[in-house]
């Protein structure tokens, strides 16, 4: 038993020993194997190693040389030399004919030479192979480069993590946003795309940047490893873009990514985003408590700005004016200066800026309050303004108002059944439908043409219960002038052309023009007209859709990107935008000039502030339909106009007010 025990000890120690892996006998390397494998391994270090390696074997080379010279004497010292070379005197002459092998053409002796010969071939081999290892370094350093895996070693920058066409609109923002700023700004984004692409991208659709620089680096937002690239941890705020085929997730999980990455700032992020289905908003708030994330619900807020602006002509650029950054944007400001008077005194107080509403000391947001609500000390302000600096309160401000121009005998307007026709369906449908039924009264109709199938069940589902309005669904295609004419769309009071969301956004688009085409078309033939509102993808096609003569178009990613960067660069607004896109309380309108003021004479715009006052209304600007067409002048859109700056309306132009209705 014992011996048995033996062997099974001897056995166990082979079986184990380095010489047996994985069931193969393995002989003891030789000198030459040890000697390849370690040359391997070396070379495998990389250019700095290779570097430090040749140069040593150069500096041997010319030490020995010296070392051969110097001990040999006069024997080796060039010819006509009084006497032996130093150790110095000979290095140095080595190194010289290592670096440039035409040196040794004016050696003399034939020792020295001999030495020397040996010396420059050496010399010939390392610089050769100093120029390739070079050669090859800064390729793999431009190819890594080219690869966008580089750190961003910035701060306070602003932070993009995907890619979809949104990133453009967002981009060109933020390069206005940062134009003032003395020095600079930096823009990072971190995506799967490839670097070079994004970055070619980039110059053709945005060629001046300003003062703003561009960063692109290629990887995964959920990627931990791959977030710190940007440098998230020192940026001034974070956009993330949804991608994918389930956008939601994809969102949620480089919200994550974020807020439990262990490396993650004790100060709180601000990160902007947008969801699509309403049932994960909650679920991105849960994930930061502790910073400041702003959630925009795509599918809501366009269904807002479709449902107001298919019932207001002109509103979609109101808003576009309200979120750009080329125009005038919604500032904070104290109003300590304003502490005792009312909301309604104050709205003259600033001749360069209008005034949109109070942000009481605890937080909360009064757009268009009542005009006899108080303003205490602490309060602020947001109004209208080119800029920061342009929004100067001023208690003693009091412009002349023109008496005689004011209307106070409005016509009640009774509100009547509406018919309403949507072309098209995409994701914001439902909501749309659900949106109407909060404006229109009792007994309206909505028709919904589509070339979905099972959409009546789908619509039942997704806008719940309708109290005002009935929905017939009809089954075709939209493009079909056939049907076009059979639906009868001049019968209808507003046409709303939805972009199909299963399409790509440019056969969406062209789908669209024809359908606004035949529309257009039909309106001519009849001389019958109606309101047309369009959805569209690509803001690059409301040039081509303007051909149409629409009334109104939504570029609903444009929209959505302007509200992004708007939020990015002061989260102070989300409650704001939040407002003004709810349905409950004042919004935005467009109304008839002639019910505020005297149309055809010379009016300040202090006296229309004033007339919406005196209506419990705050006044943001006017449209003039005479420039309706022309889009340098924002189709007829002043939003916050000097007080003091006059203008001749027309029976036909709109007062732009915040209102209850």
């Amino acid at each position: 038993m014992g011996e048995m025990i033996s062997v099974g000890k001897r056995a166990e120690r082979f079986y184990n020993s380095p010489k047996f892996t994985a069931g193969v006998f393995m002989k003891k390397p030789t000198l030459q194997q040890k000697w390849q494998y370690f040359f391997d391994n070396y070379m495998s270090r990389g250019t700095g190693a290779l570097i430090v390696g040749l140069a040593v074997i150069a500096l041997i080379v010319i030490l020995i040389a010296a070392a051969v010279i110097s001990i040999g004497g006069i024997a080796l010292a060039p010819e006509g030399s009084t006497g032996s070379m130093s150790f110095g005197e000979a290095a140095w002459e080595g190194l010289m004919r290592t670096l440039d092998a035409g040196t040794m053409g004016g050696d003399e002796g034939w020792g020295f030479r001999a030495v020397m010969f040996i010396v420059t071939l050496g010399g010939v081999f390392f610089v050769s192979a100093l120029i390739g290892i070079l050669n090859n370094g800064l390729e793999d350093k431009l190819d890594e480069l080219r690869k966008g895996r580089s750190l961003v070693l910035e701060s306070e920058h602003t932070v993009i993590l995907g890619w979809s066409p949104q990133i453009f609109t967002i981009i060109s923002e933020l390069v206005e946003a940062n134009s003032n700023r003395k020095q600079g700004a930096v823009i990072a984004i971190l995506s799967e795309q490839d670097k070079v692409d994004m970055e070619d991208e980039i110059k053709e659709r945005i060629p001046d940047t300003k003062n703003t620089r561009v960063i692109c680096r290629a990887g995964s937002p959920i990627d931990l490893t791959d977030l710190e690239i940007v440098s998230p941890h020192a940026a001034r705020s974070i956009i993330i873009l949804p991608e994918g085929t389930d956008p939601d997730t994809h969102v949620i999980k480089s919200v994550l990514a974020l807020t439990n990455n262990p490396n993650r700032r004790e100060e709180p992020y601000l990160i902007v985003t947008q969801i699509r289905d309403p049932k994960n908003m909650d679920v991105v708030k849960m994930l930061g408590a502790r910073d400041h994330i702003l959630p925009i619900l795509t599918t809501d807020l366009i269904a807002r700005v479709v449902a107001q602006t298919s019932r207001q002509s002109g509103l979609s650029v109101v808003y576009t004016e309200l979120m750009n950054f080329g125009g005038d944007e919604i500032y904070f400001a104290d109003a300590s200066i304003l502490a005792g008077r009312t909301y309604g005194d104050s709205l003259l107080a600033g001749e360069d800026s209008t005034i949109m509403g109070l942000r009481k000391q605890d937080g909360t947001i009064l757009m268009n309050p009542s005009m006899d609500t108080p303003i205490d000390a602490g309060d602020q302000v947001f109004a209208l303004a080119e800029d920061d600096d342009k929004l100067v309160l001023s208690a003693s401000l009091k412009p002349s108002i023109q008496e005689s121009a004011l209307r106070s005998d409005r016509a009640p307007r009774q509100a009547a059944p509406e018919k309403c026709l949507i072309l098209g369906w995409n994701r914001s449908g439902a909501t749309i439908v659900r949106e109407l039924d909060n404006y229109v009264a009792a007994g309206s109709q909505v028709t919904v043409v589509s070339d979905l199938f099972n959409l009546d069940k789908q619509i039942r589902q997704q806008a719940g219960e309708l109290k005002n309005q009935q929905v017939i669904v009809k089954e075709g295609d939209t493009t079909d002038r056939a049907l076009l004419d059979e639906l009868g769309a001049p019968d209808f009071d507003h046409v709303i052309v939805l972009a199909s969301s299963h399409l790509e956004p440019q056969e969406a688009d062209a789908r669209t023009l024809v359908t606004l085409l035949h529309l257009r078309d039909i309106a001519e033939k009849d001389e019958t007209p109606f309101s047309i509102v369009s959805e569209m993808l690509d803001l690059r096609n409301r040039e081509l859709a303007e051909a149409a003569k629409v009334d109104d178009f939504i570029v609903s990613d444009h929209l959505v990107s302007l509200m992004t960067t708007q939020l990015s660069e002061n989260r102070e607004l989300f409650a704001v935008f939040t407002d003004i896109f709810d349905p409950e309380g004042s919004e935005i309108y467009l109304k008839p000039i002639s019910d505020y003021v005297v149309t055809g004479q010379s009016v300040s715009f202090a006296t229309v502030v004033e007339a919406a006052r005196r209506r419990g209304e705050t006044a943001l600007g006017y449209r003039l339909m005479s420039e309706v067409g022309d889009a340098e002048k924002a189709y007829g859109v002043h939003t916050n106009p000097k007080k003091s700056s006059t203008v001749t309306f027309s029976p036909n132009d709109k007062v732009i007010v915040i209102a209850e209705d």
